[in-house]
């Protein structure tokens, strides 16, 4: 007689966004580098030191690859918490592997060329501080990304392709299309509140939800979402 024994299972893959920060690297010279990233170390605050750091090069095309090794060892001396290299058509995760670095695509996953032209002045990131409120009473067009560091109010509509990013709660009294990420910094009592729901992504404190595995019931509806340990919770919003 055969016995049959189920596996138990020892993995989970679970839907977590972490917040990670890029250091765009200008300048290779190690002494440059040494004194500069010393200096921002020492002003910053805790959780900045601790974040997992993604290395981004200004120009790769031109990049040495004995200079892009000893400005990682560098940093890594100086105990900046490098993760990843940002992968392009210069680089690759062969040359992040080199570095004993994962790789990672800074373009939703799309490796594109680096674009020269510089970003509008109205498309900028637009933070406010600690602990106050930001209200937004202009459309959020697609491309720009709204960061507040305590709750974040918008007006108008958002678009797809635009980005809502707050360490507190985020309301939407219009029709919220793009991503929204509330409690970024880790908040898990953050909420986000919307008039119509036909967002590419919600997420709070890191867990998220994509557009394609939102509530059927709740799409294009007026909602309320909240967290419940590890699960996002709907409800009308009345």
């Amino acid at each position: 007689m055969t016995v049959a024994f189920e596996e138990k299972a020892v993995l989970e893959f679970k839907g977590r966004m972490l917040m990670m920060t890029v250091l765009l690297l200008k300048d290779l010279d190690p002494n440059t580098l040494h004194r500069q990233v010393s200096q921002k170390l020492d002003d910053a605050a805790q959780w900045l030191r601790d974040a997992p750091v993604v290395v981004d090069l200004a120009h790769p095309e031109d990049t040495d690859q004995v200079a892009l090794m000893a400005a990682v060892d560098t940093l890594r001396g100086l105990g900046v918490n490098l993760v990843a290299l940002a992968r392009n058509e210069h680089l690759d995760s062969d040359t992040a592997a080199m570095l004993g670095l994962g790789s990672i695509s800074l373009a939703g996953g799309r490796d594109v060329p680096r674009s020269a032209e510089p970003a509008p002045a109205a498309e900028a990131e637009q933070p406010a501080d600690a602990g106050h409120t930001l209200v937004i009473d202009q459309p959020v067009r697609s491309g720009q990304q709204i960061y507040s560091r305590g709750d974040l109010i918008v007006l108008a509509p958002v678009s797809t392709g635009a980005e809502l990013l707050a360490e507190g709660h985020i309301h939407v009294y219009n029709t919220l299309r793009g991503r929204a990420l509330a409690g970024v910094r880790g908040d898990q009592s953050a909420r986000i509140f919307c008039q119509k729901l036909d967002a590419e992504l919600v997420s709070i404190a890191g867990i998220y939800r994509v557009a394609e595995d939102l509530p059927d019931q709740h799409r294009k509806q007026a909602v309320h979402i909240t967290l419940d340990g590890d699960a996002m919770r709907f409800a009308d919003l009345k």
